[in-house]
């Protein structure tokens, strides 16, 4: 049986997934997108990863940079994750955050956040999978409720 990559998605899209803010800054440049396909590797040591489509125009930037930062977002920052999802000119402009170990940008009013040094890229189909070694992390805001992704839709845990 083939699958095709409708039926894929379709199957795909009924694990509800947290979503993030994966963030860098590389030779002073920030950059930024909306991920849900993040994962905890290993506990020794403390290893994240994350994965960033090879068309993405910021491919480059994470794949050759030194550092990342994981922004697991609360569900009031649906619009950080369609601004980080689209095609906008500068996507941190009037964004406020701060930076930690790394200088990837920590997003004012995520959940938590995990700043990683890149570790190890690997292949994996039409994406690449970025191993970030946890450098700092901790939680941000205690009581807030996350932004959650089911079928094609931003929801909250009831």
């Amino acid at each position: 049986m083939s699958v095709n990559s409708d039926q894929f998605r379709d199957v795909m899209g009924r694990f509800a997934t947290g979503v993030t803010v994966v963030t860098t800054s590389n030779d002073g440049r920030l950059d930024g997108f909306t991920a849900s396909s993040f994962s905890s590797l290993s506990l020794d040591p403390p290893l994240v990863l994350v994965c960033l489509g090879t068309d993405s125009a910021c491919h480059e930037v994470f794949t050759r940079g030194g550092c990342f930062a994981i922004n697991i977002l609360s569900v009031d920052q649906a619009d950080l994750s369609v601004r980080f999802s689209s095609v906008v000119g500068d996507r941190f402009e009037g964004i406020g955050h701060s930076r930690w170990i790394t200088g990837a940008p920590i997003l004012d009013g995520a959940i938590a956040a995990i700043d990683c040094r890149l570790h190890a890229v690997h292949e994996g189909g039409d994406h690449s999978i970025l191993v970030g070694r946890v450098e700092r992390l901790g939680a941000i805001r205690e009581e807030a409720e996350p932004l959650i992704y089911y079928r094609g839709a931003y929801r909250a845990v009831s």
